[in-house]
């Protein structure tokens, strides 16, 4: 992957969308999602595993706030680009006793969800050509963003061997004179995999040893089942604070996927300079959503500990029921809610007539045979994989996964 120039061949006034934008590819998980949406509003019985975003309703007193606050005329006007005030304080107060990380509200940017705060850490901080280390199987949006940003993603791949893990060994492989940034993320979207304390550690030092920054996406990190834990990457590596930034919000936590409010927290020039951007981009979150937002992260645990069980209810069925299926191995995860099997032992083969060469034909097999739409391997960087959200209620999965299983049984 590399930045993109503009055909010199061509006149800019010839050139309808620039070559920067243009080289951006839609979200492969919104676009299963808008598909299945789109079907099941056609009449036919879709399951979806596309979305992460949990099924549950916001809770209710958070939405009373929302609808309290579109009252009060003070949220009628602009407020600071940055954010509230009052919620930049709760956030740092949440950070401390959610993650155990002492943080200043100058630290902190209130951005319109986790994307917004993910493309402007990256613009922050790096120049055309500068490299980011980015794990996979990854997310889609990061290397989107690291692009758009000017940088130059470097992939390093990890597999079901290694629980979707990369080895500090693997990271410095991949250390170039143009190694910037290492992205980190746990628990990861879209394997679920939580690195442990030691593993969390070794990666932490590593990059402070060789004065490196370090991106990490915090907004599972509630989500996490059995022994797992999360670690902060700045609260286990102390010395790295000058140069981490850690990104978060309330969609997942909170079952706030559709309220748009993430942030930024890292250095003093860092925010600032991110702040600076977000004023001429977009100006301030809306302050109905900030204020839910200021709702959710004052508030205790306790729904989203209830949202957590029905969460590992579900992981362990659809781990469970996957591994029936001959040719799908799935490692289980330990945080977020996917799962993300291997269906290598499935290409190659036919299906009602049909040969799946590539998980992304298989998952356009499954959406026509099945009515299930699941999101291919391709979107995250490794082919050969599935990711399927178990963020749906307990009966769609079943049945969905049970229809799976009927279908690839017929492979041959």
């Amino acid at each position: 992957m590399s930045a993109v120039s503009p055909d010199p061949s061509i006149r800019p006034a010839d050139r309808r969308v620039s070559a920067r934008i243009g080289a951006i590819a839609e979200s492969a998980t919104l676009a299963v999602d808008a598909k299945a949406k789109a079907l099941k509003a056609a009449g036919r019985p879709v399951i979806g595993f596309g979305a992460g975003e949990p099924d549950f309703p916001t809770p209710d007193y958070i939405v009373q706030v929302a609808v309290d606050a579109c009252r009060d005329p003070k949220n009628h006007r602009y407020t600071p680009a940055g954010g509230l005030p009052e919620l930049k304080q709760a956030i740092a107060d949440k950070t401390l006793r959610d993650s155990g990380w002492t943080v200043d509200p100058s630290q902190i940017l209130v951005t319109n969800g986790g994307k917004q705060a993910i493309y402007q850490a990256f613009a922050a901080i790096l120049d055309p050509g500068d490299e980011v280390i980015v794990p996979a199987p990854y997310w889609t949006t990061y290397p989107e963003s690291i692009q758009l940003a000017g940088g130059v993603p470097v992939v390093v791949v990890a597999d079901e061997t290694t629980g979707y893990k990369v080895s500090v060994e693997q990271l410095e492989a991949a250390r170039t004179e143009n190694t910037k940034v290492l992205l980190f993320v746990s628990p990861s979207n879209p394997t679920g995999a939580v690195y442990t304390r030691a593993e969390v550690e070794a990666v932490g030092r590593w990059a402070a040893e060789h004065g490196l920054w370090v991106l990490t996406d915090e907004i599972y990190e509630h989500l996490v089942y059995g022994d797992a834990e999360f670690i902060s990457l700045p609260v286990a590596v102390p010395e790295l604070a000058d140069k981490c930034i850690v990104v978060n919000g309330v969609a997942k936590t909170y079952a706030m996927t559709g309220w748009r409010v993430g942030w930024v927290i890292g250095p003093k020039d860092v925010v600032k300079a991110a702040t600076n951007l977000q004023s001429h981009a977009t100006s301030n979150v809306s302050n109905v959503a900030q204020r839910a937002a200021l709702a959710a992260v004052a508030g205790d645990l306790t729904a989203v500990d209830e949202m957590k069980v029905a969460f590992d209810r579900r992981r362990r069925t659809i781990v469970e029921m996957l591994n029936e299926i001959p040719g799908v191995v799935c490692p289980e995860p330990e945080g977020a809610f996917y799962a993300y099997p291997s269906v290598k032992g499935l290409l190659g083969k036919s299906i009602r007539g049909r040969r799946a060469e590539t998980s992304a034909d298989l998952a356009a097999l499954i959406l026509d045979e099945a009515e299930v739409a699941v999101v291919p391997g391709e979107a995250f960087g490794t082919p050969g994989y599935l990711r399927l959200s178990y963020a749906l209620g307990d009966e769609d999965l079943v049945e969905g996964v049970t229809r799976m299983q009927k279908l690839l049984a017929e492979a041959q």
